[in-house]
């Protein structure tokens, strides 16, 4: 079993820098490999700690499909592998502002980010919010 990872450090300015990712992210549509789910949470990560986890595979897909073969490809057996791999899940009673949340759905998993008593997701619509739920799994963001 591997060991839980240790937090990542938030940047100072980590809350403004993830509000405009956020209004930067409701406005933008769906596309694999630059703006989907995974890459929002990555994206959200990389806006509260500075490290994109995600670099090595952004623009390098087209689908979803594709995007799963490159995870594989790189040892994980998908999104949330890879998220449990760089960050320690936690019970929805710890989740904080800004950790990442896997949200369970018709089509499989999606990615979130927490903010307050809600997650926000991308949709086709843009951010759709969810109230937080049992179901998600939660991964802490930054060491306060």
């Amino acid at each position: 079993m591997r060991p839980a990872p240790a937090p990542m450090k938030r940047l100072a300015d980590w809350r403004p820098r993830l509000r405009r990712f956020l209004d930067w992210s409701a406005v933008r549509p769906i596309e694999p490999g630059w703006h989907d789910c995974c890459l929002f949470g990555a994206g959200a990560l990389e806006a509260q700690t500075g490290r994109d986890l995600a670099a090595p595979w952004r623009g390098q897909y087209s689908s979803f499909a594709e995007g799963y073969r490159l995870l594989r490809r790189a040892g994980y057996t998908g999104p949330v592998e890879f998220i449990s791999h760089h960050l320690r899940e936690e019970h929805l009673s710890a989740a904080r502002c800004g950790d990442i949340a896997v949200v369970p759905t018709d089509d499989g998993d999606a990615v979130g980010v927490v903010q307050g008593e809600t997650v926000y997701a991308l949709s086709q619509w843009g951010l759709a919010l969810l109230p937080m739920d049992a179901r998600f799994r939660f991964f802490r963001v930054g060491d306060a």
